[in-house]
């Protein structure tokens, strides 16, 4: 899979913004994790889950992706919440 397989088309403004940023990380491996996870969940979640995903979105990619794969850690802030959420999608995604 090369980017999303889901159409933006119905969403309002700010989660096309969050999906395409989730697809357009910088690096290859977070934008498959965070694109996938967004194409699947973008349309129910939350708006405070919306802002804990844009704000997890602003951490650098080696340090969010090593915290997926269990190599660091992230600030207390962002332990728990969308972050498990994402963790647990892509332990589950059959296509990563």
């Amino acid at each position: 899979m090369t980017g999303t397989t889901r159409s933006s088309d119905g969403l309002e403004d700010r989660r096309k913004r969050l999906l395409y940023r989730c697809w357009h990380r910088g690096t290859r491996e977070m934008d498959l994790i965070l694109g996938r996870f967004a194409d699947a969940h973008i349309n129910d979640l939350s708006e405070a889950e919306l802002d804990e995903l844009e704000r997890l979105g602003e951490l650098p990619d080696p340090d969010l992706y090593a915290a997926l794969s269990g190599a660091g850690e992230l600030p207390a802030e962002f332990a728990g919440g969308i972050f498990l959420r994402i963790k647990g999608f892509r332990a589950t995604d059959s296509d990563a």
